[in-house]
């Protein structure tokens, strides 16, 4: 049994919630979503609360009900109030800036790199802080890789795109006889 797919997801004021051919519609005030489910989950929706049950008990459609049930709330909370990544960007003349819709990265390579910004996301970029906003979490999760791939950090010197808050353990380098 699933914990998650069990739980009861509560809908906040503000927030409409509909579920019809498939399709999982969330509207609130930061946004609007979206998302195809299967046929083998039963969604319900009364009154102020989202229930789902599996129609059939196998392996595949247990593991189904708490996805959906992660992906369900994960869509309501961001409608209400959006997700928020933070990249450093650090290193010796890197630096990140936002053109309209592109996002232009000098990371010591011999080329600028160029990244198109998805549509629903709003990203920021001050010294060395790019921010990811947005209503969709695997959305902003992916940018957020995306860019982080870019210029990995290093273990010698630290340098390169992480995320603010993650360690990089550091080596020691050549030691000198």
């Amino acid at each position: 049994m699933s914990r998650k797919g069990k739980k009861e997801i509560l809908i906040p004021e503000k927030t409409e919630v509909t579920f019809a051919a498939g399709v999982f519609k969330v509207k609130g005030t930061g946004g609007e979503l979206s998302k195809t489910l299967r046929p083998e989950i039963a969604v319900t929706i009364d009154g102020g609360k989202v229930t789902l049950a599996p129609k059939f008990h196998n392996l595949e459609t247990r593991a189904l009900w708490g996805t959906y049930g992660s992906h369900i709330k994960n869509m309501i909370d961001g409608v209400n109030k959006p997700y928020e990544k933070k990249l450093i960007v650090e290193g010796i003349g890197f630096r990140s800036e936002v053109k309209g819709m592109n996002m232009n990265f000098s990371l010591g390579f011999s080329h600028p790199v160029a990244v198109l910004i998805p549509a629903g996301l709003k990203v920021t970029a001050e010294k060395n802080v790019v921010t990811i906003t947005g209503p969709d979490k695997e959305l902003v999760g992916e940018f957020a890789a995306k860019i982080r791939s870019l210029k990995k950090p290093e273990p010698y010197k630290g340098t390169g795109i992480r995320y603010d808050g993650e360690v990089i353990r550091r080596k020691q380098g050549k030691k000198s006889v």
